[in-house]
């Protein structure tokens, strides 16, 4: 479940697995596909073959966690998080999150050919021209989602 989202924080006593084939299965959800593309095939297979998991520290090292903190810092940390993407404009992050996850899911070419043009898409948002608009002067921008 964890690979599914966008950003990952860890408490230090957080344990990452896909431990499926232990009661039959495999992992669903996309963990064999989703897993290989952060950890590399031999650690992906490892994990998915043998149902071992792996501690904070090593999702950390493995890129499969962002940060990890103690563990009652990690909410606040999240919430932190959270709050400075929500001050942004909401189109620019909703267009940023496709650009990143189209990187993710297809090859160099096509995820340069989108970004391209999403990148040339902001200019025609009020939130663009607000905050170029606020670096030139110096200022916080005031986005308005629009």
């Amino acid at each position: 479940m964890a690979m599914m989202c966008d950003i990952i924080y860890a408490g230090e006593n957080a344990k990452f697995g896909q431990p499926e084939i232990t009661i039959g299965t495999i992992p669903g959800g996309g963990g064999t596909q989703r897993l290989i593309r952060v950890v590399g095939k031999s650690r992906a297979m490892e994990m998915i073959l043998t149902g071992d998991q792996i501690d904070a520290k090593e999702a950390l090292s493995l890129g499969l966690v962002s940060k990890v903190y103690p563990v009652e810092e990690t909410l606040p940390k999240a919430i932190e998080c959270a709050e400075k993407i929500a001050s942004f404009s909401q189109p620019a992050v909703m267009i940023a999150k496709e650009a990143t996850n189209m990187a993710y899911e297809t090859g160099m070419q096509q995820g340069l050919f989108y970004e391209l043009r999403a990148f040339w898409s902001t200019f025609a948002t009020h939130d663009q021209k607000e905050g170029m608009g606020a670096f030139a002067e110096k200022r916080k921008p005031v986005f308005k989602d629009e």
